[in-house]
């Protein structure tokens, strides 16, 4: 564990730690419960909530697991701790109108996903807004959609020649990540600062571009060796990495300057959003100058 931290919501405080291992963020639920209830023994509240959780058959409270989190005295204490998945599912329990709008969001959520397996265009259409909400440029944004074709193509193979999800998908995601970029999922996503964000949707367009390339390689040597087992695909991902990497040394050859920054898409935005700025500022002044 690692990265203690507390979240501020509404001017109070929620203790979180950081499962880098895991790559989950997990909550105090006491403060949660204090937080959305305002009640004044948030221990006495979650103690009755858990029993309450238990009667309507929820197996929740089975699967809460304690953490050490710095206490009101400093000290380190075992407190029990939610994943947000966990703590979704409490705050629909909590009678409360601070949690009405987390309850009322969980509800739009879960009639978006609905309409989208009825019509999956919907979920490519609600992605592109969302891209273009947080500021992504919308060349980037159709770049970042055709990457997750070429990623479902890839999985769609892999299932095809018997590679199971999950585990078995992050392992060659890596072969091919390390192949072609020098790094492990990991630790290119700690190089840009990342947590539980995305590593495709922080990277620039030359990234993106080489990440399909490793992922596209890998599918079509995929169709045409047939791998046999987990170790045939195994060497398939090195293999398709590789090709992306050799693009990749090519092009920090020529141009003089590494392909992979730290840079994250706050600050990928943020260089956007300033060059917008700048231009708008010229235009400005050159129709003052008219």
């Amino acid at each position: 564990m690692s990265n203690d931290k507390l979240q501020r919501f509404e001017d109070q405080l929620i203790r979180t730690v950081w499962d880098e291992e895991a790559e989950e963020w997990y909550f105090s639920v006491v403060d949660v419960c204090q937080v959305l209830s305002g009640t004044d023994n948030p221990r006495r509240y979650w103690s009755d909530l858990k029993r309450k959780l238990k009667a309507e058959g929820s197996e929740l409270y089975e699967k809460i697991v304690q953490l050490k989190m710095k206490a009101s005295d400093g000290k380190q204490r075992m407190t029990d701790v939610a994943t947000t998945e966990q703590l979704l599912r409490i705050i629909q329990s909590i009678p409360s109108p601070k949690a009405e709008p987390f309850k009322l969001w969980l509800a739009q959520v879960g009639t978006e996903r609905i309409e989208e397996t009825i019509d999956p265009e919907q979920a490519i259409d609600r992605a592109l807004e969302i891209y273009l909400k947080k500021g992504y440029n919308p060349d980037w944004v159709h770049q970042r959609l055709l990457s997750i074709r070429v990623r479902k193509e890839l999985t769609d193979e892999w299932q095809t020649h018997g590679v199971e999800q999950g585990r078995e998908y992050a392992i060659l995601t890596d072969e091919i990540t390390r192949a072609w970029s020098g790094m492990n999922t990991r630790q290119y996503k700690r190089l840009k600062g990342l947590k539980k964000e995305n590593l495709r949707d922080n990277m620039s367009t030359l990234e993106l571009t080489l990440n399909m390339l490793a992922e596209a390689t890998t599918t079509e040597l995929t169709k045409t060796r047939n791998p046999q087992d987990f170790a045939d695909n195994q060497d398939i991902a090195k293999r398709g990495g590789r090709v992306a990497g050799d693009a990749r040394k090519a092009i920090e050859k020529e141009s003089g300057r590494p392909v992979i920054t730290s840079e994250n898409a706050a600050q990928l935005n943020t260089v956007v959003v300033t060059m917008i700025e700048d231009v708008a500022e010229s235009t400005s002044e050159e129709n003052k100058n008219k």
